[in-house]
């Protein structure tokens, strides 16, 4: 790479590789990098001069990508002349360019002059719409979205693409145009989608319109909010009696529009959660988590109970429920926990004993930072002795620097980066030669002139 020659983006990129690309362009020339000569048409649309930028324009091979993100150019000349040559492909070759820019336009439609791009790509979707109306019924979101023909295959192909916002885009076309998609397609479209802001779109279309079938495709969604939806639309369709099949759903939305339904039809969702909690096949951890979520008092003993359940999920659940209630748990209880097998188990238990870290044994907490030992355990003892504060926090952090588990490590590091290594603030718990030798441990993570700051503090030579 020579100057400011960056490597042009291969044909299929994403927006944003285009628009880092463009600006690292211009950057580089800012900073008096000179463009190689002579410069391909890629590297002149990124130039920091107008003319140049203009002149790139009549280039046959200029990238649409490019052409695209001058659109928005604050030089209204280039501005004027890239939304020129845009139009043209919208009219010549209105598929390609709609399957290529799409995406990169709903960037760009956020840009101060970004508003144009984005009124003509609808526009041009839309006008494709009303002149072939097949392109609206489209195939199922298993069925391959390749190979066909004209508008049709524009869609299909941008509400199957990874870009959220460019399905989001497509779905709001979908929903608009012609010969839409019927509520049975639209609550599939819902139920396999992964993005709550499109399936959202698809699950209010599917409602409009809702017989049996659509709310059971709804209902057995994977997102939580198309799954409430469905349960909730049970009853408007008479059919809230199912309304307890949904009370130990893995969601707790759903699992409070199951407590509604249930009561709409007249039912004590309370009750139905005892008896799902004392099932002798063993309960399900939601069922434990929904009956906390009713918030009887008589449920505090049940909880406990269900605190030495085999299963760990329920143990979990069990804590949860407790904490969520302040209901009091011994710390010796919780502080045995923090060696359970089930990960779960081992962080809730550490969450349940936050408000009493100040009275914990910090040496007990301190033996449990091995990292050859379970990770959630060193965990669940790191979290403790950070709550707890002081050299013993301090200590914990500098211990867990260099942890093999990448997530603990930053934690240590973003900790002792943040301790203000006065002596004063440790409350006599430790002298300036141990506070010395932690900083001399832990001073790979800090510049030269921070590390000079934290040693005058504690009375070291720098």
């Amino acid at each position: 790479m020579d100057g400011c020659a960056a490597a042009v983006p291969a044909p299929g990129s994403g927006p944003d590789v285009w628009l880092a690309f463009a600006e690292q362009v211009r950057g580089r020339a800012h900073g008096g990098r000179r463009p190689p000569v002579p410069a391909p048409p890629a590297l002149r649309l990124c130039h920091p001069r107008g003319w140049v930028r203009e002149a790139a324009l009549a280039e046959p091979d200029a990238p649409a990508e490019l052409v695209a993100v001058l659109t928005t150019d604050s030089a209204a000349p280039v501005r004027d002349r890239a939304r020129a040559l845009l139009e043209h492909l919208l009219v010549a070759r209105p598929e390609a360019t709609l399957r290529a820019l799409t995406p990169l336009a709903l960037r760009l439609g956020r840009r101060a002059r970004g508003g144009w791009i984005l009124e003509r790509f609808e526009e041009a979707l839309r006008r494709q719409a009303a002149a072939a109306p097949p392109w609206w019924h489209l195939p199922g979101p298993s069925a391959p979205s390749h190979g066909g023909t004209g508008a049709a295959a524009v869609l299909a192909e941008l509400l199957d693409r990874p870009d959220r916002q460019a399905r989001q885009f497509a779905v709001r076309l979908a929903l608009t145009g012609p010969g839409r998609a019927d509520a049975l397609e639209c609550a599939r479209r819902a139920a396999a989608e992964s993005d709550p802001a499109a399936a959202g779109l698809w699950t209010d279309a599917a409602l409009a319109a809702a017989d049996d079938t659509v709310i059971d495709v709804l209902a057995g969604a994977r997102t939580p909010a198309v799954r409430a939806a469905g349960v909730t639309a049970l009853r408007r369709a008479g059919r809230a009696a199912e309304g307890v099949s949904h009370l130990a759903d893995r969601s707790a939305l759903v699992r409070s529009c199951a407590r509604w339904l249930v009561g709409q039809d007249g039912g004590d969702p309370h009750e139905h959660y005892r008896w799902l909690v004392r099932d002798p096949a063993g309960p399900s951890p939601y069922a434990v988590a929904g009956l906390a979520e009713c918030g009887r008092g008589e449920d505090t003993d049940l909880l406990r109970g269900l605190v030495a359940h085999p299963a760990g999920p329920v143990r979990a659940a069990a804590l949860a429920g407790l904490r969520r209630r302040d209901a009091v748990v011994a710390d010796s209880v919780l502080l045995a926990l923090l060696d359970d097998p089930t990960p779960s188990v081992a962080r809730e238990a550490s969450l349940g004993l936050l408000p009493a870290a100040g009275r914990l044994d910090p040496a007990h907490l301190a033996g449990r930072l091995d990292p050859r030992g379970p990770l959630h355990v060193r965990r669940a003892a790191f979290r403790l002795l950070r709550a707890r504060g002081g050299i013993h926090a301090l200590r914990a952090a500098v211990a867990l620097i260099d942890d093999w588990h990448p997530r603990t490590r930053e934690t240590a590091r973003t900790a002792v980066r943040a301790c203000q290594w006065h002596p004063a603030q440790f409350d006599g718990e430790a002298d300036r030669t141990e506070l010395a030798a932690l900083l001399k441990r832990s001073a790979k993570l800090f510049g030269d002139y921070e590390l000079g700051l934290r040693r005058s503090r504690l009375g070291l030579r720098t």
